[in-house]
């Protein structure tokens, strides 16, 4: 499925264009996502009908993206509709009309349709196994449990933040009286269904009002990298946003760095709303995902045509298959430079060079694999673009505190540089760590350099610790005179490790020696 696909999705507070491809090695690619608010949900009225205004609304919207598509030339379409268009008692006339008028065919999605989509997506882009979902849109608001990355429960809930508002809200600003209602009434929703009650899980935020939430706390806190796709709050922080955020206009909230104006007037129901939720789940992490509906309508098709296109349970290395092929990381070359620092990771920490923890060796495979990418955009500068790469960019299935981890460790060229990058993040990352880190940097910059004429003839690595130091023997397939040049250079690294001298001995495999 090379070809471009546009998803629209049409929701009760927003009408979304967004146009993608996917291919193997690349993965699920967004080229456009163009949003126009509409807040459908406005033009439900009593009798359960949406008003012709709101149609007529619906109906100029997809003609404009009817033009937009053509221009760009995409004729694969998929036009879905949620809790607006599904609560509306006239749905039929509007979906018919819509084909008639604008030659879309509207899927209009069930509640559970759509807490389904949703759960793919977080379950095939977060490292989460486990874990609760909330999707809350403008009318409707779907709720996912999933345990080992399988679903076992969905429930969608007839209110949104436009409800909410129009419900609990009379005036711009939320009075303490109001919140305590809107709270007390998401609270009771939730505990309407028993299976939600105690699960001690994080719960996983997806939609706007979710994304908001993490860029307004991002904000307060002087976050050091971009991007909120899987970042976490604690339940403090909730709070905290809740006490402040409600003493605000909406003059003043309009003003917020990291909120949207177009949703100054409906992030309070929405924050209430996780916080009822995080109470009842007995959840301390909330989390966003970055993916949701739309992605997880694309994935859908994807394992409809390919079932085994996509594991959920290897996340993060469909990730890094797609980063690997975007930077055009030579994957052979990437495999030796896993092969290379294993083995000498291994050789010191057996002769105590090193101390072994969980994930080390995890984190330095990882890293090799990904090692210097930055060289895609400038050889001499490589180490600080693939710090900035790894760091700030989105990557599925890594939090944020190892994303930092990662990019340490693959971008390392020397302790001042990693010193600099590492500046930013000592409150994550205690001193101890970081040595630690960076001696796994270390280790990985010497590797790199055995593969100085990238033709992967070092097949063996042996290390032997004496009292006049380190002897390593390269065990080679050939002419090794760049390896040997680069291992020179580089031994400074592991000589830093050991704090003693390290002396290279070169093997060919006839059993000459390079002194």
């Amino acid at each position: 499925m090379k070809k471009k696909t546009a998803i629209i999705d049409i929701g009760s507070n927003t009408i979304r264009l967004v146009i993608y491809s996917y291919d193997q090695k690349r993965g699920l690619r967004e080229f456009e996502n163009i949003k126009i608010v509409a807040r459908l949900r406005t033009y439900i009225q009593k009798n359960g009908e949406m008003s012709e205004e709101g149609i007529q609304l619906l109906e100029e919207i997809l003609k404009s993206f009817r033009q937009m598509l053509k221009d760009y030339n995409v004729q694969d379409v998929l036009a879905t509709a949620t809790a607006a268009i599904r609560q509306a008692t006239n749905q039929v006339v509007i979906v018919n009309r819509m084909k008639e008028q604008t030659d879309f065919e509207i899927d209009v999605l069930t509640g559970e349709e759509e807490a389904y989509f949703g759960f793919l997506a977080v379950a095939h882009s977060v490292p989460n196994e486990s874990a609760v979902t909330i999707d809350i849109g403008g009318g409707s608001t779907e709720i996912t449990y999933f345990v080992n990355k399988k679903l076992q429960k969905t429930h969608s809930f007839p209110f949104g933040v436009v409800t909410l508002q129009q419900q609990f809200m009379k005036e711009d600003k939320i009075t303490f009286i109001e919140k305590k209602q809107l709270a007390l009434f998401a609270e009771a929703q939730f505990r309407s269904l028993p299976w939600l009650s105690g699960l001690n899980l994080p719960v996983i935020g997806i939609g706007g009002s979710a994304r908001n939430i993490a860029q307004i706390d991002q904000q307060r806190k002087q976050y050091p990298i971009s991007s909120v796709h899987q970042y976490k709050m604690k339940v403090h922080d909730v709070n905290i946003l809740s006490d402040t955020l409600s003493d605000l206009s909406f003059s003043d909230l309009k003003k917020i760095d990291g909120l949207s104006s177009d949703r100054a007037d409906i992030i309070l129901p929405a924050l209430e709303v996780f916080r009822a939720l995080m109470k009842v789940v007995e959840a301390n992490e909330f989390m966003f995902s970055g993916k949701g509906l739309r992605e997880g309508i694309m994935l859908n098709r994807v394992l409809y045509t390919n079932p085994e296109a996509l594991d959920k349970n290897k996340v993060f290395e469909h990730s890094c298959d797609a980063l690997a092929a975007e930077y055009e990381i030579n994957q052979q070359e990437a495999k030796h430079l896993q092969f290379l620092a294993q083995k000498i990771y291994l050789a010191c920490s057996k002769n105590k060079m090193i101390q072994e923890s969980p994930g080390s060796l995890q984190l330095l495979k990882r890293a090799a694999a990904l090692f210097y990418l930055g060289e895609y955009i400038d050889a001499e500068s490589a180490s600080q673009h693939t710090f900035y790469i790894l760091s700030n960019r989105s990557i599925d299935g890594l939090d944020h505190l190892n994303r930092v981890k990662l990019a340490l460790v693959a971008s390392y060229k020397n302790k001042e540089n990693f010193k600099r990058y590492a500046a930013p993040f000592e409150q994550w990352i205690d001193k101890n760590e970081l040595k630690h880190l960076r001696d796994l940097g270390a280790i990985l910059k010497f590797a790199y350099g055995l593969n100085g004429s990238k033709r992967s003839i070092v097949n063996d690595v042996l290390m032997e610790s004496s009292k006049d130091g380190v002897k390593l023997k390269i065990y080679v397939d050939g002419n090794a005179m760049a390896e040997e040049y680069q291992a020179g250079k580089q031994k400074k690294h592991l000589e830093r490790l050991c704090k003693c001298e390290v002396n290279i001995q070169f093997i060919v495999k006839d059993g000459e020696s390079y002194d």
